[in-house]
């Protein structure tokens, strides 16, 4: 299983297969940490042949520099069309991760793990480094109710994705911006990934965010999901992208208090400190992991960790 250090998707951006025009335009994204090309939901039936020869080619071209992760979200094991999508996709030579939506069970990770043993035996075989990652969507309340054995279901799970709109279909529950009548499932989404130490926790889709009040929701809503215990947002809109990934990174704040912390227990546990302040408040074992996190965290959103290092390098333990 990957660990969370090796993951980063503060962005996972959806992009429908079946249109080249839009397939070669998140191709010229300045910075986003995970594309999705989609052949579930903006896929129409007729148009999924299409869309698999599409996202084929896409995958087999040479790499851009603003795109860290490429994914594809396959239909529901459910569907019918999973094995086809994956008997094409899989031949992409640049797949990193397979999005999966509707997961009701551990059985639909496990039928994709058969799959991806059978076809890419080179990267699932023993002592392979280069899986294709899983990233399950949470859509039902029945999800919900088996995310333990979900999680434990195959051994490339790297994320799970809360899918709003799905489980209020399935709850008939009404959507407002308190998103207050989610607040079990986001809830226990969070607390399996970090239980099962499974890197990413993606919550919902923002659906408005064009203009200020729209870019201002949007914010509000990465925020909140911040504050809930996400490491990153699904997006529907390029446009999203740059907002959502600037939120769920370290804030300048953020990162010079975690890196002033690492320092101070370096040099309080070479004084045989367990215990000691910070800006008068109480440093422990729990609060400088995560201030290392965090720091982790900080160097993979590209922020200059050294420079805060060597600024900080004198800070002393109170």
């Amino acid at each position: 299983m990957a660990t969370p250090a090796q993951v980063i998707r503060r962005a996972q951006l959806y992009v429908p297969g079946s249109s080249m025009r839009f397939l070669e335009k998140s191709r010229s994204l300045p910075s986003v940490d995970s594309v999705a090309y989609d052949l579930e939901d903006s896929v129409t039936p007729s148009k999924k042949p299409e869309g698999r020869q599409n996202i084929l080619s896409i995958l087999n071209r040479d790499r851009v520099p603003g795109i860290r992760e490429q994914a594809v979200r396959i239909n529901s094991v459910g569907s019918g069309f999973a094995l086809d999508d994956l008997t094409e996709i899989l031949k992409g030579k640049h797949l990193d991760c397979l999005v999966v939506p509707k997961v009701d069970s551990a059985s639909d990770l496990h039928f994709v793990t058969d799959v991806l043993r059978q076809k890419l035996p080179e990267r699932h075989g023993p002592g392979s480094t280069n899986p294709v990652k899983i990233v399950a969507l949470v859509e039902s309340a029945r999800s919900v109710m088996d995310l333990a054995a979900i999680c434990k279901s195959s051994p490339y799970i790297s994320g799970l994705t809360f899918a709003a709109e799905d489980f209020a279909l399935d709850l008939s529950l009404t959507r407002t911006p308190s998103l207050h009548e989610f607040m079990y499932a986001r809830s226990a989404i969070v607390t399996a990934a970090r239980a099962f130490n499974i890197p990413s926790a993606l919550d919902l889709v923002s659906t408005t965010f064009r203009g200020e009040e729209g870019k201002t929701q949007l914010q509000d809503e990465c925020a909140n999901g911040k504050r809930f215990g996400f490491n990153g947002k699904q997006c529907i809109h390029p446009d999203q992208v740059a907002t959502v990934q600037e939120v769920y990174s370290p804030s300048q704040a953020e990162a010079e208090w975690a890196v002033r912390v690492v320092i101070c227990d370096e040099k309080a546990d070479r004084q045989g400190r367990g215990a000691w302040t910070l800006d008068g408040k109480m440093i422990d074992v729990p609060v400088v992991g995560k201030a290392r996190a965090i720091v982790a965290k900080a160097e993979l959103c590209g922020v200059d960790v050294q420079a805060l290092q060597e600024k900080y390098r004198d800070e002393e333990p109170t």
